[in-house]
């Protein structure tokens, strides 16, 4: 198939008509410039200013006037019930990217988080769904989650006194 034309803007809400879509993931809607394939297999060039979260859009409107949504994919998530202030809290701690629900909390796989998670009481499920977590400090951008790296100890503590990473 032949590619469509490049990404002209950003589109906040739906047009009257919608010429295809894009399926992303939670890690694929943060991006500055990337080819993405259509659900059809028509490809097209988002090139932006500065790196950018899609949760944010709708979805693009390419050069010729054709408009693509933006889908969030299916992705192996834990379900999170229980004390679901004091848990969210917690999570929120860490800096790990949480969808809140009215009855649940919905965080991607992370052993060290789940363990804490069923230490403070916490049932957790593995469900599968799109994963679209709260937005950072007022209403926007996105949380940054520490690297759990699999393959160590998990020995430092998350009270603040390291500083790699920044709160912008």
């Amino acid at each position: 198939m032949s590619d469509l034309p490049p990404v002209a803007r950003l589109l906040a809400e739906a047009p009257p008509r919608t010429h295809g879509r894009v399926v992303l993931d939670y890690d694929a809607r943060l991006m500055r410039r990337k080819r993405l394939v259509c659900a059809d297999g028509r490809s097209f060039l988002v090139d932006l200013p500065e790196v950018t979260n899609l949760d944010a859009w709708w979805g693009f409107e390419l050069e010729d006037g054709a408009c693509i949504a933006i889908t969030p994919a299916d992705e192996a998530l834990v379900e999170v019930t229980g004390d679901l202030p004091r848990l969210a809290w917690h999570i929120g701690n860490r800096h790990t990217p949480c969808q809140i629900e009215a009855g649940r909390l919905l965080i991607r796989h992370d052993h060290v988080i789940e363990a804490m998670l069923r230490q403070l009481g916490a049932t957790l499920r593995p469900v599968t769904g799109p994963f679209t977590p709260e937005g950072g400090a007022y209403g926007h951008g996105r949380t940054m989650g520490h690297d759990h790296d699999h393959s160590h100890s998990h020995s430092h503590s998350h009270d603040h006194a390291h500083h790699h990473h920044h709160h912008g």
